[in-house]
């Protein structure tokens, strides 16, 4: 039982942050993957931090499933860095993404505001 419910946490913890990747493309255009979880940081006033150890592989595996594409640039500071680009089946799955976040987050707001009496 704990093996299903840590896979389902896994897989709406993978959902979410796919969303954050490919919604911050969508926003900011091209960026390298230091600037993405900057930017997450900085939109979500410090309460959601993406580190390398799970930004990256979601880069990887974003662009393998080809959504988004990276090609390699020059940084802000002249460091060769990889540029990351939301492509246009990228932007089909944004859209399917935000559309179920919004079902789901609503859902929850609902069961939290039954048990509070309104």
């Amino acid at each position: 039982m704990l093996e299903v419910y840590m896979n389902a946490k896994s897989a709406v913890l993978q959902g979410t942050l796919d969303l954050l990747v490919l919604n911050t493309l969508n926003v900011m255009g091209p960026m390298h993957g230091y600037g993405i979880a900057q930017r997450v940081q900085q939109i979500s006033q410090e309460v959601l931090q993406l580190n390398q150890g799970t930004l990256y592989p979601a880069l990887l595996r974003l662009e393998q499933k080809g959504w988004v594409r990276s090609d390699w640039g020059v940084s802000e500071n002249n460091r060769r860095a990889r540029y990351y680009s939301l492509t246009s089946s990228g932007r089909e799955q944004l859209l399917e993404k935000k559309a179920e976040w919004r079902r789901v987050s609503g859902a929850i707001e609902r069961l939290l505001e039954a048990g509070s009496g309104g």
